[in-house]
């Protein structure tokens, strides 16, 4: 006699996706009104609409779904659209650093982390991990985009260029907490394209040679 497997219902997986989905998002607006050492289980599940048995199914604690939302927002598709100058990149890739770091989430869940992670050695090496995959893809796409076409010198070195690139956003909106304004980014591109010039190990290549 043959017995078939039984199969979920065809929704079920789209029905954990949102569920899914649904306890990721709770946690960001927890850890925003709350901060990580007062967010709770509990809370999470109450405000994700789920019980605390569909958390702990995922996660076995807090940590573990603090962790797994870093990883899931730091993977997602870093937008480095090809203007045709490092000057034109770098100004998009600015008002959408500015724009991100804006969000009401982002503004009070990024100082609380970073705070965490100088006492919790796991937040701190998901974070560094995340901020080196964020690296390497400006460093390759962006970076080597001008390379190529010896706006940079092949010798720049990207991880350094990397932290000239974001480092004023970041430190101007997340540190200072002072406001970027659009009009602002242009002039602040610039600046950074001439002290990536300068901070290059090897010479520039001219675009013309004579």
């Amino acid at each position: 006699m043959t017995t078939e497997k039984r199969r979920a219902p065809a929704g079920a997986a789209v029905l954990r996706g949102e569920i899914t989905s649904a306890i990721r998002t709770a946690v960001m607006q927890e850890l925003a009104e709350v901060g990580y050492g007062r967010l709770s289980i509990e809370a999470v599940a109450r405000r994700a609409g789920v019980s605390k048995t569909a958390i702990y199914r995922r996660w076995r604690s807090k940590l573990d779904l603090v962790l797994d939302m870093v990883s899931a927002v730091a993977g997602r598709n870093i937008p480095l659209l090809d203007t045709g100058s490092l000057l034109g990149d770098l100004e998009i890739l600015l008002h959408v650093m500015a724009r991100a770091l804006r969000h009401r989430l982002a503004a009070q869940i990024i100082p609380d982390l970073l705070a965490e992670a100088a006492r919790n050695p796991q937040i701190a090496e998901k974070l560094q991990a995340a901020l080196d995959d964020y690296q390497q893809a400006v460093g390759r796409i962006l970076i080597g985009r001008a390379v190529e076409r010896g706006e940079l010198s092949p010798d720049t070195d990207r991880r350094a260029a990397v932290d000239l690139i974001v480092g004023p956003v970041y430190w101007r909106m997340a540190i200072s907490r002072a406001p970027l304004e659009p009009a602002e980014v242009p002039r602040m591109a610039a600046a950074i394209v001439a002290a990536l010039r300068v901070a290059c190990v090897g010479p520039v290549r001219d675009e013309v040679e004579v």
